[in-house]
């Protein structure tokens, strides 16, 4: 069960979800491989199994809340990441909007990269734990979340006035020089806002963006040529190997779920065993951060409308 909405007082989304009941019998038992990085713990003592889901990159930051009594951060993901939900837990977020997130952490974004950290480590031992006492007595928990969060000091030095037309910029398509020139700035020092504001580089975040871009279009059930050919792909093979590179399936298995008649092929198939294609060699900025193919497969999938980086479906990750 998965829920969400727009905030009021921050430029984020919040969402709930609930991890499986019943018995183990009922439940997926996924394969974690070694991609696996829980967001939610192991399976309860109860031995019920937990559901394991595909968590697709989408260049945002979330707090996400366990009543488990975790509260952790998840950072901008480079690739896909796999993410336990325990049997009964309930899981409740605040998805910042893409370059949002460091002003109202505290961090730079390329700090959380790939990353996990528990709330404590960012704010302290004792605004964490007080504000997941609060959650955890709350008829709303969301809704304090949001409070809570929105009532902290803001951090100017880590936010950005730029940050809509960075993204504005690396959605239209348009080249990392004209990104650059249109917000007044060299490419290096667009390259290290980028770092600071979404975690990795602008050609990165164009490879992320553009992958979630296809997604949504894809799951309206157009033919996967056309989809490519509009998300900017140099055609639909490019596509199946970037799908491939950003979250270790095909794109096929993607999309299963969302479309009950069979899709076109989203490329050559590989015989079992054959190594996962690597993304395309993309021509970036010195230093700029590329992320490497990734193994897994076996876990569930599940498309959303809307997408994230951590690990939930929403306006701006995917889960799968």
């Amino acid at each position: 069960m998965y829920r969400e909405r727009p905030t009021t007082r921050l430029p984020a989304t919040l969402w709930s979800a609930r991890g499986p009941s019943g018995p183990a019998g009922d439940l997926d038992r996924a394969d974690a491989s070694p991609l696996r990085r829980l967001s939610t713990g192991d399976p309860a003592p109860d031995k019920r199994a937990a559901q394991v889901h595909r968590i697709l990159p989408d260049g945002c930051i979330d707090i996400i809340w366990s009543s488990d009594g975790r509260l952790i951060v998840a950072g901008p993901d480079t690739v896909a990441t796999l993410a336990s939900w325990a049997p009964g837990v309930r899981h409740v977020g605040l998805r910042f909007d893409p370059g949002r997130g460091p002003a109202r952490l505290g961090v730079p974004a390329a700090e959380l990269r790939d990353r996990r950290p528990e709330l404590a480590d960012l704010w302290g031992g004792g605004p964490a734990r007080r504000l997941a006492e609060r959650l955890a007595e709350a008829d709303d928990p969301a809704l304090v979340l949001e409070t809570c969060v929105a009532a902290r000091p803001r951090h100017p030095e880590l936010g950005d006035p730029l940050v809509a037309a960075i993204v504005a910029g690396i959605r239209a398509g348009s080249p990392v020089a004209d990104v650059a020139r249109a917000a007044a700035l060299s490419q290096r020092q667009l390259l290290r806002r980028c770092r600071q504001l979404f975690g990795y580089g602008p050609k990165t975040l164009a490879r992320i963006l553009r992958l979630q871009e296809a997604l949504r279009s894809a799951r309206t059930g157009q033919r996967l040529a056309v989809v490519a050919a509009d998300a900017g792909y140099a055609d639909q093979a490019h596509l199946a190997r970037e799908v491939r590179a950003l979250t270790g399936v095909a794109l096929t298995s993607l999309l299963a779920p969302a479309r009950p008649s069979g899709p076109a092929p989203a490329g050559p198939a590989e015989p079992p065993g054959a190594p996962r294609l690597p993304g395309p060699e993309l021509p970036g900025l010195p230093g700029e951060d590329r992320p490497a193919g990734i193994p897994g497969q076996g876990v569930a999938t599940a498309g959303s409308g809307a997408n994230r980086s951590t690990w939930l479906p929403s306006g701006s990750r995917t889960v799968a």
